[in-house]
């Protein structure tokens, strides 16, 4: 119990610390403790012979009674008592003496300590003081860096957008030229077709009146002809046929009249077919100008339909991209915030949560597959250094075994893993990077190749229904092979694939997109950071 009292003592007492920047605070803190541990050894001295002197004084009055029991005499039995509370009278004043002095020394440490801390809260005060004078002075060198990328960006911009304009309207007049050259190739076309579908109704309608014409003729001849047999019989048989004179006569004049209707009727119908002709060619006109007119309109609504839809994707695009990278950037700088809060001001672990908007479409399985091989093999080498030579012996007979079986050896796996992941690093973001450079290192190679297999969509099942295994031997020529023929980035592919994806997606599926961001601090980790703001204000 003392010996706790004392540490404690040692503790409080201590006043600067020893692992300060002064070198004056240093020594005077050494010093103090010096003093501190001596001022204990004396009082844990004083204690000891006063615990020795009231044991002592303790047995003289224990061995007091004995010799009180053996007197008779009250006289002698009432100076003998008096005698035993006198010393225990003055074993209990010098331990009440004892209990004052340390009361005083308690209380003067506890002065000094309350010194030590409000000079403490001072130099406190005068750092933060200073934080802020610092951190508001990169505050405005930041603005102005800034304001300096700004600038320089919306310049580019500008160009990038004059260049642009001017390529897509010189396209635009070639695709102009090359749509008119064809529709008025399909005019033409239209035109030569209705003229031959008239001409061959024309000639149909012109055989058919011809063919009429001529049945008619034939009527004629065959009225004529029996006309001139029945004239011979009435001159064979004039006698016989006077009585039939008058009905030769009426039936003549029906021929007559049945002709003259005949011909006026061929007459009717050559008018009819010139006016129908006629008809025919002004409607061709009449259609033919109303469908250039209908088609330059339609033209100048395609054009435009075009031109709107094309700023208006533009637009969006340039507006979801903004809005992304500054979310992005948002929830990097919020990650950061919890690391160091978890790590530095809790003292707790930290590990990087899901980032499922920064993950580009790959196969699942894929990104399963590589992410438990690349941990086993990474991890490998950390369990075997960890064994004795014994057991490392052991292993390696066993791994050797299964070289055997397999044809792969963990160590090399592990090296061309590293240097794939080295090689292809580029595609990884920087963002992504600041986040797992507080990790490990087999950790982050791990992470780093699922990212690298997920955004060259290395693996699918067509391609494992077509092509077979590598054999273990060939495996570094091969990624040899592949680091070369892809070692090139393709111009601007995620802004097509996100042009692309912009339009694909619906309202819903955008709002789920954006709360995915808002989401990825938890209400959780908003209470502790608001109950840790509280603390600290109290604590200040």
């Amino acid at each position: 119990m003392l010996q706790t009292e004392v540490i404690s003592e040692e503790k409080d007492g201590a006043g600067p610390s020893v692992e300060a920047e002064n070198p004056e605070d240093r020594i005077k803190a050494r010093r103090n403790r010096i003093a501190a541990r001596a001022q204990a050894k004396k009082r844990l001295e004083k204690l000891e012979n006063e615990a020795k002197s009231g044991i002592e004084k303790f047995n003289k009055i224990m061995n007091r009674w004995t010799g009180a029991k053996a007197k008779v005499i009250h006289q002698e039995l009432r100076e003998d008592l008096k005698t035993q509370q006198q010393l225990c009278w003055q074993i209990v004043e010098d331990k009440n003496k004892l209990i004052n002095e340390l009361q005083q020394e308690l209380k003067g440490r506890d002065d000094g300590f309350v010194k030590d801390r409000k000079r403490e809260a001072e130099e406190m005060d005068l750092l933060l003081e200073r934080m802020q004078e610092q951190i508001s002075s990169l505050k405005k060198d930041y603005k102005k860096e800034l304001d300096l990328i700004e600038t320089s960006f919306s310049e580019e911009r500008s160009d990038l957008l004059t260049a642009s304009r001017k390529k897509w309207e010189q396209q635009r007049k070639e695709r102009s030229k090359k749509e008119r050259m064809k529709m008025l190739e399909e005019h033409d076309s239209l035109l030569d077709r209705l003229r031959m579908e008239s001409a061959e109704e024309y000639n149909k309608i012109k055989v058919k009146l011809e063919t009429d014409v001529q049945h008619l003729e034939q009527d004629l001849q065959e009225r004529k002809a029996t006309y001139q047999i029945n004239q011979e019989k009435l001159e064979y048989n004039v006698q016989m046929l006077k009585k039939y004179d008058e009905e030769c006569a009426i039936l003549k004049a029906q021929q007559i009249r049945r002709l003259t209707r005949l011909q006026d009727v061929r007459n009717n119908l050559k008018k009819k077919c010139a006016i129908q002709e006629k008809q025919s060619c002004e409607e061709i006109q009449s259609l033919t100008n109303k469908y250039k007119r209908l088609m330059q309109q339609y033209k100048d609504i395609q054009n435009r339909i075009r031109h709107f839809a094309a700023v208006n994707a533009k637009r969006y695009e340039e507006v979801w991209l903004m809005n992304e990278d500054e979310a992005k950037a948002l929830v990097c700088r919020g990650l950061d915030l919890d690391r160091v809060i978890c790590e530095q001001v809790l003292g707790l672990p930290w590990s990087l949560p899901t980032l499922p908007f920064m993950d580009h479409a790959s196969p699942k399985q894929f990104q399963r597959t590589a992410q438990q091989v690349a941990a086993h093999v990474l991890g490998e080498k950390d369990r075997t250094q960890d064994q004795k030579e014994q057991e490392t012996g052991q292993d390696e007979s066993t791994l050797g075994g299964s070289g055997r079986r397999t044809g792969v050896d963990p160590k090399t796996v592990k090296r061309l893993l590293e240097l794939l992941c080295d090689e292809m690093g580029f595609l990884v973001e920087g963002k992504l990077l600041k986040l797992l450079s507080s990790m490990e290192k087999n950790e982050q190679t791990s992470l780093k190749l699922e990212f690298i297999f997920s955004e060259n969509m290395l693996v699918n099942k067509h391609a494992e229904s077509e092509t077979g295994l590598i054999h273990p031997n060939d495996l570094l020529r091969a990624l040899r092979a592949f680091t070369a023929q892809y070692s090139k980035v393709r111009e601007n592919p995620r802004d097509k694939r996100s042009a692309l994806l912009l339009e694909r997606m619906t309202d819903s599926e955008v709002k789920a997109y954006w709360e995915n961001i808002t989401s990825i601090i938890p209400e959780s980790k908003l209470k502790v950071w608001r109950a840790l703001e509280a603390g600290l204000k109290k604590y200040q």
